[in-house]
């Protein structure tokens, strides 16, 4: 499989939002790839709450904009989509930042498991259709 080198870019700075979501730190993910730079602005999700919580309850996403979601270690990661609201792109990133796997188009609403089968550290959630262009040949 193809592997994307990815830099990791992450501000500390806090942010205020409606009350359907805690404050969470902001950062951005760089993605290097064949078609040049693409900068997603996250969220982070570093704690168990807010990897918990996700992107739960959100009934829009802009482009580049997403979560990313912060593991204590590299492991099998598993998603679901049970309250969340919008469809999701999930791209797996392993220890060293790399892209791994994308799952396409999570359906929302649904209790299916995703993941890629391996090991990651660091997953990042976009608005589903945000990888298609970007990620040409890395598949589920």
């Amino acid at each position: 499989m193809r592997r994307i080198v990815t830099g990791l870019l992450c501000a500390a700075a806090c942010h205020s939002e409606a009350a359907e979501k805690a404050a969470l730190s902001q950062g951005a993910v760089r993605f290097d790839t064949a078609r040049g730079p693409w900068v997603v602005k996250v969220e982070i999700a570093g704690d168990e709450a807010s990897r918990a919580r996700g992107l739960m309850y959100r009934r829009s996403l802009e482009p580049d904009r997403g979560m990313i979601f912060v593991f204590p270690a590299s492991e099998e990661h598993t998603f679901w989509m049970h309250n969340t609201l919008i469809a999701l792109d999930m791209i797996f990133l392993d220890e060293g930042r790399a892209v791994i796997g994308v799952v396409a188009n999570a359906v929302p609403q649904t209790d299916t498991p995703r993941t890629l089968g391996k090991p990651s550290r660091y997953v990042v959630e976009v608005a589903a259709g945000g990888t298609r262009a970007v990620f040409i040949g890395i598949s589920e």
